[in-house]
């Protein structure tokens, strides 16, 4: 009877959640989907995504969305790895200041922290006048509207989530392990890559489904970064939407970037070392 009981409490628990998501996340998702493979007059076809596939524009803005995505993304994991793994070799004090100051970026908003990278790298920014102040340029570099600029912004929004999921996977590998490595022989930079790096592969999996995803749906920083010069999937998509008045080929473009993700994540678990 007590294990009823318990069952009962946890699908209780569990049932704000799931309709939560089946009405606001599942369900939208599905018609999205669906809505795609519909034709003006109701008819299933593929002509939706014929067009939008025969389209160069967008051959080349999703090649970019990818390129700038597999570049923020491997950065991100280079930098937030050491720092994740020293936040978690600090003593309780230390590692509880340091995990404030990464979160605190997530509590600023998006805009706020993209308009700030105007002030950098603007014409008449932070680095254009050091470098003309230095004698190093006689012009202001158009650092603004760039592939450049998109991935310093981006590199800056999703740095922390990175962290964080490092930080959780690092912190549940018992000190223990670390220490055996150590005593057998195998030096730091060894045990790092052959032992902590494997067993915290299920928090790199995530952070990295994480940074790209957010890297391929992200829009108020390509829009503020990289304006109408540099489009990106989600620009795009709101262009075709809201500019062009072509809700059709949104769509399309809203499954395709799905879709995009869910083979990224899959590819990522096939990559999992197997005798973990």
């Amino acid at each position: 009877m007590n294990q009823i009981n318990i069952k009962r409490t946890l699908l209780l628990l569990l049932l704000p959640g799931s309709v939560f998501l089946l009405f606001f996340f599942v369900l939208p998702l599905i018609f999205v989907f669906t809505e795609s493979f519909h034709g003006s007059t109701g008819e299933l076809t593929l002509l939706r995504y014929t067009e939008v596939l025969k389209s160069k524009q967008f051959h080349f803005v999703y090649l970019r969305t990818l390129k700038i995505a597999l570049i923020v993304t491997p950065l991100a994991v280079l930098v937030a790895y050491p720092s994740a793994y020293i936040i978690t070799k600090m003593t309780a004090g230390k590692k509880s200041v340091m995990m404030s100051l990464v979160i605190l970026p997530l509590m600023t908003s998006p805009v706020a922290r993209t308009f700030a990278w105007i002030v950098i790298l603007g014409r008449f920014g932070l680095i254009n006048q050091t470098l003309a102040a230095v004698k190093v340029t006689s012009e202001p570099l158009r650092l603004m509207y760039t592939e450049g600029a998109i991935v310093a912004g981006l590199l800056q929004l999703f740095m922390p989530i990175m962290v964080l999921t490092l930080v959780s996977a690092l912190e549940n590998i018992p000190e223990e392990v670390e220490e055996a490595a150590l005593s057998l022989g195998s030096g730091k930079t060894g045990t790092f890559f052959r032992v902590l790096v494997p067993l915290s592969f299920d928090g790199l999996i995530m952070g990295v489904t994480l940074v790209f995803t957010g890297c391929i749906t992200a829009y108020v920083t390509p829009a503020i970064l990289g304006g109408s010069k540099v489009l990106t999937l989600s620009t795009l998509m709101r262009q075709e939407a809201l500019v062009l008045m072509n809700w059709e080929g949104a769509t399309v473009i809203a499954v395709i970037m799905i879709v995009t993700t869910l083979v990224l994540y899959n590819t990522l678990r096939l990559m999992r070392p197997r005798s973990l």
